[in-house]
């Protein structure tokens, strides 16, 4: 059915729920588990900075990709101690909607699973929520938790 599953994830419950049906998923299917974490480069604003000072742009980009890195890392770890093994984790920066779906593409995933409200609730109002995003430009099935 499902070969590959890909879970986007942020650090929130919503994530983490998507994560736990995945898991259930990957059992079902024998599908490999790929988890995603996302984060939002920097913003024109920011960049302007770097003609100013160059360390604070650095160190903002840096603090968001750690972030990354850990959240892809513990989600990882967590699917491990469900009994899962064929997992890895990825991070990068950029859109997080956009590269998810890239992402998915790139990787010819079957089916994302992915949490309907993730950790930038609040500027879900004005741009629109990164799950329906997704729904609209994946070329595969999504699973919205």
């Amino acid at each position: 059915m499902f070969k590959t599953i890909l879970v986007p994830v942020d650090g929130s419950e919503a994530a983490h729920a998507a994560l736990d049906q995945a898991i259930e998923l990957q059992k079902l299917c024998d599908a490999e588990l790929l988890i995603l974490s996302v984060y939002r480069e920097h913003n024109l604003w920011k960049a302007s900075m770097t003609m100013v000072r160059d360390d604070l742009t650095r160190s903002t980009d840096e603090a968001l990709e750690e972030f990354a890195r850990e959240v892809a890392e513990r989600s990882k770890a967590y699917v491990k101690s469900k009994g899962v093994e064929k997992v890895r984790s990825f991070y990068m920066g950029g859109g997080p909607a956009r590269m998810i779906v890239k992402f998915s593409e790139d990787h010819g995933v079957d089916l994302i699973v992915m949490g309907s409200r993730g950790m930038s609730d609040s500027t879900r109002y004005l741009l629109g929520s990164v799950s329906h995003k997704v729904t609209s430009l994946a070329q595969c099935p999504v699973m919205v938790i």
